[in-house]
């Protein structure tokens, strides 16, 4: 009876452990939220030490100094691209938003060309016919009406960038801070907390930044490299006089699903490439197959090397991870889920290498 309430105890207290880890991970999701100015902070200061520490290695200048540098030349380099960027977005989405009725029309056009194939319609059932007819109008309509006010937000979001001042203002002070004071920071952090805290937490922090760290500049290096590849090619196709009206929009587009992990580009470039072909621009529709194929491939190459064989996640628990993040905290959670994924791998490495559950229940 005293052993199997020994295992319980045990059982138990392994239980609440993971639970608390949980608990204490979904707060940090909230807080960061919260305080997004200083969580903007703390990833560019990590993303920038190393040219700090190359700075103050290679010309001997002191801290202080060496942060100002980088922080400088970062500041000048984002204010470049974002400007850049916001211009040429905000003339291609009002481009696009003007002449949405001649692209409704261009649809419809496309779709009744497609009813109008007796060839094909005859081979499916009457049924279907219908209710094929029947849903035209309002596949249209919803579909425009969709993109219609996605691109009316990002407007709206551009033209509020004055009111994110203050968000960067705080984002920019703590990252001086940060940069400036990392060594008083870690020491009055140590002071604070109790010796043994100090080295689990150290121990935790050093793994779970380094594993972070990687699979987040692998992301961004992957998903950078397929951005300027679709931008390049699509600018080209529209110098060629090829039908791209939005090279910047539709490289954003495929970036941003990209960025998904298991859908990839193909979700937006194989679609766009079928609907060019029915539309009858075989030209079109060949030139973004074979930027698709330029994109896989060098993704294939450098994707090995940048993220599997250090991550050791598969994508099954990858894709279960984001479909847990989405139905909790939506879109975001779907980026967060396997950075979320990979703490919790690193936290809890011992028990996974002897098998989850027998650590537990054994």
């Amino acid at each position: 009876m005293v052993s199997d309430m020994n295992y319980w105890s045990k059982v138990l207290k392994k239980l609440f452990s993971f639970i608390i880890t949980l608990l204490i991970l979904y707060l940090l999701i909230r807080l960061s939220f919260f305080y997004l100015p200083f969580l903007i902070a703390l990833v560019l200061a990590i993303s920038i030490e190393p040219a700090i520490k190359f700075l103050m290695k290679h010309l001997n200048w002191s801290r202080k100094i060496s942060s100002i540098c980088v922080i400088a030349l970062v500041i000048i380099l984002f204010f470049s691209v974002i400007t850049c960027g916001v211009v040429t977005l905000f003339n291609e989405s009002n481009k696009l938003l003007q002449g949405s009725d001649t692209y409704f029309e261009k649809a419809n056009n496309l779709i009744d060309s497609f009813y109008n194939n007796e060839t094909l319609m005859k081979k499916l059932p009457i049924e279907l016919q219908s209710s094929i007819k029947n849903s035209k109008e309002d596949l249209i309509k919803s579909s425009v009406n969709f993109i219609t006010n996605t691109l009316t937000k990002i407007k709206i979001w551009i033209t509020k960038l004055p009111n994110l001042f203050f968000t960067f203002l705080f984002s920019l002070m703590a990252l001086y801070f940060m940069c400036t004071d990392k060594i008083y920071m870690i020491d009055q952090m140590e002071h604070h907390m109790p010796s043994l805290w100090t080295k689990k937490i150290s121990c935790y922090i050093h793994e779970i930044t380094k594993s972070l760290e990687h699979y987040l500049k692998a992301e961004i290096t992957l998903i950078s490299i397929s951005f300027f590849i679709c931008l390049t090619g699509l600018a080209l196709f529209k110098i060629f006089h090829l039908n791209v009206e939005f090279p910047l929009l539709m490289a954003i587009a495929v970036a941003l699903v990209d960025a998904l992990p298991i859908l990839g580009s193909s979700a937006v470039m194989i679609p766009w490439a079928v609907i060019e072909a029915i539309n009858g621009d075989i030209k079109l529709a060949l030139s973004l197959l074979i930027l698709l194929g330029i994109m896989g491939i060098t993704r294939n190459l450098l994707e090995p090397k940048l993220v599997s064989k250090h991550i050791g996640i598969h994508p099954v628990f990858t894709l279960i991870a984001m479909y847990t993040g989405y139905k909790i905290i939506g879109v975001c959670g779907m980026i967060l889920g396997p950075i979320l994924l990979i703490i919790l791998k690193e936290v809890y490495e011992p028990q996974i290498q002897q098998g989850l559950l027998k650590s537990i229940f054994g």
